[in-house]
């Protein structure tokens, strides 16, 4: 344990919280930034006397229950949470659960992507946040209760599945999808959203629960897709996978080959918009 460098780290990230940004009132006569060690304990549920030592390096070392709860009370991001562990010599917890916070870079790419349909998955397949060109590819995300912009949910409880075995796109695209789940289930051992997600399409589908059941492995990555959009017929097109590491977050890109039927059909796809397809 490094009691010297955990007390200036706690200290550091002590004044960079402020009392709204735990609920706490401001109140007056703050003679520092950020929050006060009494409101760090309060937080953390440990004594007053406790907090105050380890931030003067001179107190024991703390449990991992301490430790996750200093996490929380000082709104450590992931990395800064590894650090704090590494401080005191212990092995990181794993995150909670995915990410549902998509950064504002990505937000403002996605923006920037007027001509390629493109959208945010976290590690739970939950499309979290899309351009307008992706709806009017799949369907109005807006319309959806976050519930149901899962791909998982979406693939394995629909029409397309019934492919399965016919279409090796649709196939290829269900095996790994699955296996990606798994991969996700070992990151985040404690998540129930994943937990609940498992349970529920495994006792909807039985292809799902065949696959799940197989325990493949893997992170998807590209590979080629055709869809037959309702409006501009049938597009073939490369999905590109393009990683957020410190959110776990992937950003789907469709795109098409310039010079063939696929890519017209997308340009002509600009122009109808988004409409209330069913199309997935």
């Amino acid at each position: 344990m490094d009691r010297q460098q955990m007390a200036a780290f706690l200290r550091s990230r002590r004044a960079r919280v402020q009392p709204a940004d735990v609920g706490l009132p401001r109140g007056t006569r703050r003679r520092t930034p950020g929050l006060r060690r009494e409101e760090v304990a309060q937080l953390a549920g440990m004594s007053v006397d406790y907090y105050i030592r380890l931030e003067q390096g001179r107190g024991p070392r703390p449990s991992r229950q301490i430790l996750g709860a200093l996490a929380r009370a000082l709104r450590l991001t992931d990395d800064e949470r590894a650090y704090l562990y590494a401080l005191a010599g212990e092995a990181p917890e794993p995150p909670s659960g995915p990410s549902q916070d998509v950064p504002a870079g990505i937000v403002h790419l996605l923006e920037r992507l007027d001509d390629t349909p493109a959208y945010v998955l976290n590690a739970r397949q939950d499309i979290i946040a899309w351009n307008p060109l992706a709806a009017a590819l799949m369907t109005d995300f807006a319309a959806m209760a976050p519930h149901d912009r899962n791909v998982v949910r979406w693939l394995f409880t629909g029409r397309d599945i019934e492919r399965y075995g016919a279409d090796e796109y649709v196939t290829q695209f269900a095996r790994g999808l699955v296996a990606d789940l798994r991969a996700a289930s070992g990151r985040y051992p404690g998540d129930a959203g994943i937990a609940r997600l498992v349970a529920e399409v495994a006792g909807r589908s039985a292809l799902f629960a065949r696959l799940w059941d197989e325990g493949e492995v893997g992170i998807r990555r590209g590979s080629r897709k055709r869809m037959t959009h309702p409006v501009v017929g049938e597009l073939e097109m490369h999905c590109d996978v393009l990683y957020v590491p410190e959110r776990d977050q992937r950003v789907v890109l469709y795109t098409t080959t310039p010079g063939t039927p696929s890519h017209e059909a997308m340009k002509l796809l600009r122009v109808v918009g988004t409409q209330d397809l069913s199309i997935r």
